[in-house]
């Protein structure tokens, strides 16, 4: 992008050496790697699985960081420190944690190389979020992520000037992408790192690439959703299934059993527990994208009313709306749904209409029995008891439930009550669920 007249961005500097004194404090010191994690007991790990990862991700972001100003320092100070911090600052773990607590269902207590080397592709795993996260904002263009500017709205930030806003935002967009690039290709770099066993190391492979790859058909299936105007429930459940159910629950699941040496069975049995609490996950969070407090979510309300998101909410919504004929809400959906520039009070009679359909009631409904099958199948993997615990826990927490003596239950609901669902409208979104989980 050629500079314009009145541009204040920076030349960037010719020399290249150690980095920064602001990139030492992004990684708690990136000149070697970070030895806290090593040698951690299983049990320290039990304890705060977030924590034993974040310990791990500094110091392999550490190390990556010093590679990177040794490169060239505007680079390094603007693309990999920004990785680092989005990547150590903010976020549950929660696919860590499934890793882990994976591993745990299926070895009782691993060793101090087996805790190592989960925490590492744990750390993988977060940095592919930290991609999946930059870009899915870039795509979306929405301004804010876990409370604060967006990847792409901060870049666009740096470096606008009142003669260049058009400009900085299309850089912003831009220096997004290759941020989130930069990401992945750690997350690779991290993978390829890790000494597998001759048992382990096939299967970790494979559960690598497939996730990647089902994590870019997911996002691309979202896109196309929007621009082909699709108001299909199949492919809302598609979508749910490959963006968020696979890479967010059932690989993770799965790269836990992997390392621990799982059989086929039980594997197959963690993995459909996985996907059907991965789905839960993605209606639930369709559930928050319209209804959740951006306080709590740390993104705007109303952010796939106004995306145009082809979300199994709308596609439920829309469908209740047609079998009643209510031309109204029809219309309604038609005219708000997707509009960039929708304003507050149109966005609230878009929240009014699905819940006069029954939507997020029937939604809801369908996540907790997504969840209670997930659990079904975690039984049949016959997990050690203190990991399966804490599983059904992560389960419920991801779904929006919360549980009781270990169960889970139906949280308060995000929509309003519900209209009765009738029997032709809850068969043709559970048939096209039963299709994929």
């Amino acid at each position: 992008m050629r500079r314009r007249t009145g541009a204040t961005a920076p030349r960037a500097p010719r020399d290249t050496g150690p980095p920064p004194p602001g990139l030492r404090t992004v990684t708690g010191g990136p000149d070697r790697a970070d030895t806290r994690s090593a040698g951690l007991a299983p049990d320290t790990v039990d304890a705060d699985v977030p924590a034993a990862v974040g310990r791990m991700l500094v110091g392999v972001l550490g190390e990556q960081v010093t590679r990177a100003a040794g490169i060239e320092r505007t680079f390094a100070q603007d693309v990999a420190a920004r990785v680092a911090r989005f990547t150590l600052d903010g976020g549950k773990r929660t696919r860590s944690q499934f890793l882990w607590w994976g591993l745990r269902s299926c070895q009782g207590r691993p060793g101090a190389g087996d805790v190592e080397t989960a925490l590492r592709v744990a750390a993988a795993v977060e940095l592919l979020q930290t991609c999946a996260l930059i870009h899915d904002d870039a795509m979306d263009r929405s301004p804010l992520r876990r409370g604060r500017p967006a990847v792409h709205a901060a870049f666009a930030a740096q470096y606008a000037t009142p003669d260049t806003a058009e400009a900085a935002g299309r850089f912003g967009t831009a220096a997004a992408v290759l941020t989130g690039d930069l990401a992945l290709a750690w997350a690779d770099d991290t993978v390829a790192g890790i000494e597998l066993g001759a048992a382990a190391g096939p299967r970790v492979r494979h559960l690598w690439r497939a996730m990647r790859m089902e994590m870019v058909a997911g996002q691309y299936l979202d896109l196309y959703g929007q621009i082909a105007g699709s108001r299909s429930v199949a492919l809302a459940v598609r979508t749910a299934y490959l963006k968020s159910a696979r890479y967010s629950v059932e690989r993770p699941l799965a790269l836990g059993a992997a390392l621990a040496g799982a059989d086929e069975p039980t594997t197959r049995a963690l993995s459909a527990a996985g996907r059907c609490a991965g789905v839960a996950f993605q209606f639930q969070d369709d559930l928050l994208g319209v209804f959740g407090d951006q306080e709590r979510t740390g993104k705007p309300s109303g952010g796939d009313i106004r995306e145009g998101k082809h979300t199994y909410l709308l596609a439920v919504g829309r469908a209740r709306a047609l079998q009643r004929r209510d031309r109204a809400a029809l219309a309604l959906l038609d005219r708000c749904v997707g509009d960039s520039g929708l304003d507050a009070a149109d966005l609230e009679r878009v929240r009014a209409v699905l819940v006069a359909t029954g939507a997020p009631g029937l939604v809801e409904r369908r996540i907790h029995r997504l969840v209670a099958r997930s659990i079904r199948h975690l039984d049949a993997a016959a997990p050690e008891p203190a990991a399966a615990a804490r599983l059904r826990g992560l389960f419920a927490s991801v779904a929006g439930l919360r549980t009781a003596g270990g169960h889970p239950r139906p949280a308060a609901r995000t929509g309003g009550a519900a209209a009765p669902v009738p029997a032709r409208a809850a068969r043709g979104p559970a048939a096209a669920e039963r299709g994929t989980v």
